[in-house]
This record gives C-alpha cells, structure tokens and sequence, in this order.
C-alpha cells in the first residue's frame, strides 16, 4: 500500500475540489498515483451523474462577462439541483471559472469542449457532479457580438447582455438600463417588425379565445366584462386600419354631441389609446416597444435616441429554470 502523504490529499482537493477523504480514498486506490486519482474521482462523478441524469436542475447562479474591450460577452448558467448548493462559495467560483472560459467560445459546444486544468468543461462538470453530488449543467449559453456590450445580472436568476450598434457617451449607462429593462420586462425580441405573421394571427385568436372565456365568467358574476381587442400588434394596423379607427372616433365624438372644431384636440389621445390597447404583444415581447420602466412617459426606442446615434444591435437573455 503507498504511503499517501497530506500533502498530495490537499493538493488533489485543490484541483478538484472534493473532500479531504475523497480525496485520500482515491489516492489508495490509485496506489499514490496522482493522475489515476483524478481519473478515480472522475469516474465517480460519472457515476452520480448516471445516477441523477433525470433530475430537474432549477437552481444555480445566472453570469456574465465581458471582454476588457467591451465587444464582447456571454452570458450562461450552471445549474444544480437545490439553492443549498448554489449558494455555496465554491459553487459561485466555479461559475467564474466557466465563465471566464466561455468568454473565449462562440458557443455552447466549442465551450464544453474547451479545456480546464487538463480535462474538458464537460468532464469537469461530470467530476463536480461526483464531488456536490448533484447533478450540474450548463443550462444557458448566450454569446453577443457587437461595437458595445453591457450587461446586468440581477441577483443570480437572471443575467442579459446588450449590444449597442455604437460605443456612444454613456454607453456603458444606456446598455445597462436597457439589459435592465429586458431583466424585467422579459422581451424576447427588438420590434414588432420580426414578428412572423402567421405568429401573431395565432397568438390574436388564443388571446381573443382566452378573453372570450373569462368573459363568460365575469357576465356570470355580474361583472365588468374585459374589452376583446380585433389587434395586438402594431404589425396589423395597416394605414385601412388606422383610418377605420380614426373614423369610428369621429363618428362617436358626434354622436356625443362634441364640437367638431375641438375633435382635433381629442382625436390624437383616443388614436393613442387605440394603439396601445391593440398593440398588447408588442409591450410584452418587443424591447422598443416597451414602456421604459425608469420613466414610463416614454417608450425604450425614446430613450435610446436620446443618445444620439445609437441603437441596440442584439440582447440575449438567460435565467434560471
């Protein structure tokens, strides 16, 4: 039996991270060896990974980074199974660690593929797996390109990155507000324009069908029913649309008796009110359309050209679960 020293015991646990008696025990059943340890302790990894393949991994941390010339970032998330784990200051440094890697990998692939401390990114997860006893994914992997990336990560459930087609004054404080915006109000893409049409004729009838249904309730229990909008993207309203809307006002306002030398004053608010009650799909999913949500009385696309010559080339959007 080879005399193992505390020495090679610590130095196998600084490289692996597993515990002190994993460690030793690997060491004795390699007879000392310090390669065909890591080799032992690798194959148990694979081992509880084979074991834990099916589990769900809806925790672990959400990170960014991005490259010393702001062209740059990714953004990815290594999932575990219980925030007890994720919590857990080797765990966050691990992150790091991938991250640091991914930041020089165009995708998901290539990074697994990617070397760390002579093992792949993929076996160094199984051999964590083995040492956490969890099972441990990358879950997310988002990479942007761009003249200026900023990023926000809030907490650790979610983590954007914004590329600006121009590294403006303050860009550094507009993609940041921007990864912000998309943090929280989760838009999925910039405008109404890459909407398919086939997409939003769809998501029309589910959204009427759903109203619809709720209504039924609602006359039910004697209440207010909810307005069952003809549009919801900005995509429908063709310029025969528009004038239909415009008309329809104007016919109401003299119905109710209005002045038609003041409808000038009333017309815009009522064709602004109509946009935004047939325009729903649009402040969910796309980023200029929004609201700005550090100062509502504009929209994001406002507050971007109050930068200047700036405007947002991609974002990516990466969470837990």
């Amino acid at each position: 039996m080879a005399d193992i020293k505390a020495v090679d015991v610590a130095k196998l646990r600084r490289q692996t991270g597993a515990g002190m008696m994993d460690c030793k025990n690997a060491l004795v059943e390699a007879n000392g060896d310090f390669d065909a340890a890591i080799s032992v302790l690798r194959k148990k990894g694979q081992k509880v990974a084979a074991k834990r393949a099916d589990r769900e991994v809806s925790e672990g941390i959400s990170i960014t980074r991005i490259s010393a010339d702001y062209k740059n970032g990714i953004a990815i998330v290594l999932a575990c199974e219980t925030d007890f784990v994720a919590k857990n200051d080797s765990f966050k440094d691990l992150a790091g660690q991938f991250a640091d890697i991914a930041l020089n990998h165009s995708d998901k692939e290539s990074f697994l593929s990617a070397d760390f401390d002579g093992m792949t990114v993929a076996d160094k997860l199984i051999e964590q797996t083995g040492v956490i006893g969890e099972k441990l994914d990358i879950s997310a992997f988002e990479r942007v390109e761009a003249d200026y990336v900023g990023s926000y990560t809030h907490g650790v459930k979610i983590a954007v990155l914004v590329g600006l087609s121009n590294d403006v004054d303050k860009a550094e404080e507009l993609s940041k507000d921007l990864a912000m915006q998309v943090a929280s109000m989760g838009a999925t893409t910039l405008s109404y324009k890459d909407f398919d049409s086939s997409f939003v004729s769809s998501e029309t009838e589910a959204r009427i069908a759903v109203i619809e249904k709720e209504n039924i309730e609602l006359s039910r229990l004697g209440k207010t029913l909810k307005n069952v909008p003809k549009y919801i993207s900005m995509s429908q309203l063709s310029d025969e649309v528009m004038a239909d809307a415009k008309s329809e006002i104007e016919s109401q306002l003299a119905s109710e008796g209005k002045p038609e030398q003041i409808w000038d004053k009333i017309v815009p608010g009522k064709i602004t009110r109509f946009i935004s009650d047939n325009t729903t799909l649009d402040q969910e999913q796309c980023l200029l359309d929004q609201d700005f949500i550090k100062d509502e009385s504009m929209n994001v696309d406002s507050y971007i050209k109050s930068f200047g010559d700036v405007a947002v080339s991609s974002f990516k959007r990466v969470s837990l679960g």
